[in-house]
């Protein structure tokens, strides 16, 4: 069984909202993101934006329970 994984945002607001929140994220964090390719990022720096976002998202969510 062959599975194709989409993780495109289809919905240009969409897309708009998460760079938005994506440079919020970095910018609490102390990394220097730039808009479009990161590639200079390490691991860690990535990871860490990535963290960011998921408590952000995860402290909204149990604030609008």
């Amino acid at each position: 069984m062959s599975s194709k994984n989409n993780n495109k945002l289809n919905i240009p607001e969409a897309r708009a909202a998460m760079d938005k929140f994506k440079m919020e994220a970095a910018n609490e964090v102390g990394v220097n993101l730039k808009e479009g390719y990161n590639g200079h990022l390490t691991s860690r720096e990535a990871g860490s934006v990535g963290g960011q976002m998921v408590k952000k998202m995860i402290e909204s969510y149990e604030k609008n329970l």
